[in-house]
């Protein structure tokens, strides 16, 4: 078509225009008169295609420059704005344009298509609410949109999702925001995930998402996450696990920049207009009693960065208010304080003592002005603190005490003033009297406690520590401590208060409830001294806390009392310097014969003594004669805990071992951890492993059988609702192969036991229907891959990569064969014993064992071999042919086995030299294998398969058949090419690469005598294929 003069001159006007554009934004809005009033100008169906034809350049131009932003965001306003002066011709431009704009997005060409969905979604962006534009086109806009979001370019998922935002919270549309949601969770590219969080709209449906992409790997992702959540959704939409969730990730975020946007958030939207500039508000939106740590790193953070400062006349002295009764006396009245308050308060006091004391220090370790700067302002920030805090003692006692007796809701806010405790000053004699006796006020309060409908008592907290709470007890100790300062005066004055209270339990006269006080008391005595050594010459004696309370109240009745005696017997064991013989006695007892509780502490207890002084020597405290010692032990022994007798001789590894056999624990503890026996054993058995450095005792030919067991476990069904061993297990299998070679070394060596162990109907394995079975077999591979990828993990240490990179063993074959250091924890190792347990199973003939073995040599295949381990290729290269033999009956796992052994041949430096008979017994024996396996690299046909009662049909009749039908030739399976095949292949004639094949074949394979009459030779049908492929 030619172009009239007319025609060119409007396109060059164009062209001028958005040249002038892409130089600077600045010009646009005059520009976008002048391109309206073109557009007013132009004759009828002439302003489109010369508009079209302007910008065509933009959509060949693949780069993000700053020119082409400009034109792309001038050429998007120019049609979203409507024109005042002629709104039906802008609404028809905008119409046509937007048309043009989804056929282009729907081009091969990546540019056109991201330059078209980058211009729609500027208009969708800038269009005005009162735009004129039909439903038909807006639906198409919107499918061609859904579609982009699926795209494999990233930038134009990006855009398209930008597009798809404003329509997200329509109701008309809820199938977008779905999509959005979806996507995002799927989604690989960080921008696209970053660009669909900032589009995404507050509501309930959307809040999770984003909070969870507070998660995201990316830095930007979560940076992002907290701008939508600053900008978009206010402190009161958010559930209070909400906002505690966001506050703990972004605080404790390890990227600076997710910290400080995060900390923005919490400054200028939380608490500057939400809450006024009022903390103590914010923390009332984030509910302290439950998420206490929460409330604490919001109050440090905004200590740090200046934002919260204590003014003058700010102070606790506030809730004590005295008056003058009569002459010369007062009484004080006094407020009670809210837990935010509380917690406010604690915070503050404790910023304030420790940048005195990091002030303090400064000032002493240097000179002259600088030293007296840091001193002024140590000094005053000791100021700001001793007005803050009560006058005296007496307030300060007086006004806790206020709290305790106003019952359980102000529970919290004492704990909190406890804790205030620390920061007071005791050295006055007067004032550590009155703080001594409240202290012991304290340890002597009983315990809290609820009646049932029974009449019967029940204690309220853990029943385990000083008033049933953890924290409770740490609050009181650490008061205790500041108050006895003195060297043995804190061991003497709980030693007092435990020798009170155990009174009526050495006469018998105790309820559980006193039994169960007097031990917390005790518990909390063991956990704060460093040696029993200093309890000599206190009000009880080391021996006597053990003979007379500790093991009379592990053998009480109650359980409760059993078990928080479970408890201090473990205290008690870790202080000693060698755990004595009616301690460990009793804790085997409970372990054994004990209810679920009981035995869960005491399991805890034993682990516990094990990690600290070693299983030999708690064995020796039992006096026990075990005939192998810890170097020579190379199995555990079985044990019936069902029937064991308490004087048996069986070791403390042995007796754990078997308890994680043992499947009738009883019910699990009721709380939040919904622990187990068998959680607190695998949680012991995998710190044993993963610190196994540290426990020389234990043979290391156990760590095999630990990890079997621990395998096993994590793939059980029966623990499926043990979450805390789930938990564990997970990031225990996560970091152990990466810690050490020895530890990757284990994984190989417990690999076959595994296997052995969960495949059904082989070695003494029981069976079960069909469909047991199959799942069993699922289960058994997945395990088999699971430890494959262990081996596979990369160590963390740089200094074993480097030892296995220089180091040559010293047993080198030959000079052409050698072992590394390592190939014994690395995938050589693994494949070898692989090859040795398929060569050497003796159930080959049955179902169970065929599958067995089909599925370990699937494993072998996707192993790879290191060019430097040339001893482990010559020794699978002789592995090989046994292996063949085993699977006779599964002719495409055999042909699988042949190009492995292809690819074995190649590696191979020398692979006319076989390995020797010797030269295999040596590696055998590094891996702890058979010696007897013999070493076969001659081409040895399978055993002969039965041939059946059917008459075979002429070899060369059913060629000339297949030669013949163009349908027998498209069933026959083509063969995959191998990797070290895949080059031979190049542009040439399928001729060349069937010869190619063919010669590859004969060099490499070991063939099955029955085979040679079939060819290898691909089809002329496949072949063109493949010269397709290469083609494209």
């Amino acid at each position: 078509m030619v172009e009239t003069g007319q025609e060119k001159r409007l396109a060059r006007e164009i062209a001028r225009v958005l040249d002038e554009c892409r130089l600077s934004h600045a010009v646009h809005t005059r520009k976008l008169r002048e391109f309206s009033t073109l557009r007013s100008s132009a004759p009828s169906g002439l302003f489109f295609p010369s508009f079209v034809r302007a910008i065509t350049p933009l959509f060949d131009f693949p780069r993000r420059t700053l020119a082409a932003e400009r034109t792309v965001r001038f050429v998007s306003t120019f049609a979203a704005v409507p024109d005042a002066k002629d709104a039906a011709a802008s609404d028809a431009f905008l119409e046509e344009f937007l048309r043009f704009l989804l056929v282009a997005s729907g081009a091969a060409h990546r540019t056109a298509r991201f330059r078209s969905c980058q211009i729609i979604s500027e208009i969708i962006m800038r269009l005005p609410d009162d735009a004129e534009v039909s439903d038909q086109l807006w639906d198409e806009v919107i499918d061609n949109m859904k579609e982009r979001v699926g795209d494999k370019v990233p930038a134009i998922r990006a855009v398209a999702v930008r597009a798809l935002s404003r329509f997200a919270n329509d109701l008309e549309n809820g199938d977008i925001l779905s999509l959005l949601l979806q996507t995002l969770s799927q989604e690989q590219n960080a921008e696209v995930r970053k660009t669909i969080v900032l589009s995404l709209l507050p509501s309930n449906a959307t809040s999770e998402a984003i909070v969870g992409s507070t998660l995201d790997v990316s830095e930007s992702v979560r940076r992002s996450a907290y701008c939508v959540l600053a900008s978009k959704f206010p402190l009161q939409s958010l559930s209070i696990k909400h906002r505690t969730i966001i506050l703990q990730r972004g605080l404790s975020d390890r990227s600076s920049s997710v910290t400080k946007e995060c900390l923005k958030m919490l400054k200028d939207e939380w608490l500057t207009k939400s809450c006024g500039g009022d903390p103590v508000v914010l923390l009332r939106f984030l509910d302290v009693e439950t998420y206490e740590s929460v409330g604490e790193a919001v109050m440090e953070a905004l200590l740090k960065d200046g934002i919260v400062l204590v003014q003058e006349g700010q102070s606790i002295r506030h809730y004590l208010k005295s008056s003058n009764k009569s002459e010369g006396e007062f009484t004080t009245s006094f407020q009670l304080m809210e837990a935010e308050v509380s917690l406010y308060w604690k915070t503050v006091c404790r910023h304030l003592q420790t940048q005195a004391q990091a002030k303090g220090s400064d000032a002493a370790t240097t000179t002259g002005t600088e030293a007296a700067v840091y001193a002024s302002e140590a000094s005053d920030n000791n100021d700001l603190l001793e007005g803050i805090l009560p006058v005296t003692i007496s307030d300060y006692v007086d006004l806790v005490k206020v709290h305790l007796s106003a019952g359980p809701n102000y529970r919290f806010t004492c704990r909190q003033l406890l804790l205030l405790g620390a920061m007071l000053d005791f050295s006055d004699t007067a004032n550590r009297k009155i703080a001594g006796a409240f202290v012991q006020e304290l340890l002597l309060k009983p315990l809290d406690y609820e009646v049932d409908d029974d009449g019967s008592k029940i204690v309220i907290g853990d029943g385990i520590s000083l008033g049933g709470d953890r924290d409770w007890a740490r609050a009181v100790s650490e008061l205790a401590r500041k108050v006895h300062a003195s060297t043995g005066e804190f061991e003497a004055i709980i030693t007092g208060v435990v020798e009170e209270l155990a009174c009526p339990c050495r006469d018998r006269t105790a309820d559980y409830m006193q039994w169960i006080h007097c031990l917390a008391v005790t518990g909390l005595l063991l956990e704060n001294i460093d040696s029993l050594w200093s309890l000599h010459g206190k009000a009880i004696e080391p021996s006597e806390l053990l003979h007379s309370l500790l093991l009379p109240g592990a053998k009480q009745i109650h359980v409760d009392v059993r078990r928080v005696a479970m408890r201090c017997l473990c205290l008690y064991g870790l202080l000693e310097r060698s755990p004595c013989e009616e301690l460990v006695k009793q804790l085997r007892l409970s372990f054994i014969n004990g209810p679920a509780p009981v035995s869960i502490m005491a399991s805890k207890a034993l682990i516990d003594l094990a990690t600290w002084h070693g299983p030999q020597a708690v064995d020796r405290a039992t006096g026990m004669d075990l005939q192998q010692s810890g170097d020579e032990k190379s199995g555990f022994i079985s044990v019936d805990l069902s029937n064991l007798k308490e004087d048996a001789n069986i070791g403390l590894l042995d007796l754990l071992y078997s308890g994680l056999d043992k499947d009738d624990w009883g019910a699990n503890v009721e709380g939040d951890d919904h622990e187990s026996v068998h959680a607190v054993l695998g949680e012991g058995f995998a710190k044993i492993l993963l610190l196994s450095e540290n426990y020389p005792t234990i043979s290391t030919c156990l760590h095999p059988l630990i990890l079997c067991k621990l395998i096993s476990l994590y793939f059980c069904d029966g623990t499926k609702d043990l979450q805390r061993l789930k938990q564990c297990l997970s990031v225990f299998f996560e970091h152990y192969p990466a810690l050490s070679r020895n530890h990757k070394k284990c994984v190989s060596r417990a690999f076959i036991p595994v296997m052995r162990s969960m495949w059904p109907g082989i070695y003494g394995n029981p069976g079960g229907s069909s469909t047991v079975v199959s799942k069993m077999r699922k289960r058994a591979i997945q395990v088999s891959r699971f430890m494959l990828q262990m081996i596979q993990t990369p160590l963390f240490s740089k200094e074993y990569g480097e030892e296995r990179s220089s180091e040559i063993s010293s047993e080198s074959l030959s000079s052409s064969v050698q072992l590394s250091h390592d190939f014994e924890s690395r995938e050589e190792g693994l494949a070898i014993r692989i090859a040795s347990e398929v060569a050497s199973c003796p159930d080959k003939k049955t179902s169970a064992g065929k599958s067995y073995l089909s599925a370990l040599c699937k494993i072998a295949l996707l192993i790879q071999f290191r060019p430097s381990e040339q001893g482990a290729i010559k020794c699978m290269r002789g592995l090989l042919n046994s292996m063949i033999i085993s699977l006779s009956t599964d002719k495409e796992l055999i042909k699988e086995v042949n190009r492995m052994a292809a690819r074995l041949k190649s590696l191979d430096d020398h692979p006319d030299e076989e390995l020797s008979q010797e030269q295999a017994n040596v590696i055998f024996g590094k891996l702890g294998l058979d010696a007897s396996l013999k070493m076969d690299t001659s081409a040895v046909p399978p055993s002969p398969v039965l041939r059946s009662a059917r008459t075979a049909p002429n070899r060369r009749r059913v060629r000339r058949e297949a030669s013949s039908s163009d349908e027998e030739i498209s069933s026959v399976p083509e063969v995959p090419m191998t990797p070290s095949l895949a080059s031979v292949r190049s542009h040439r004639a399928s001729k060349t690469a069937a010869m190619s094949k063919m010669t590859a074949k004969t060099a490499f394979e070991f063939s099955d005598n029955e085979e040679d009459g079939e060819s290898d030779v691909t089809s002329e049908g496949s072949s063109d294929e493949s010269l397709d492929g290469l083609a494209e």
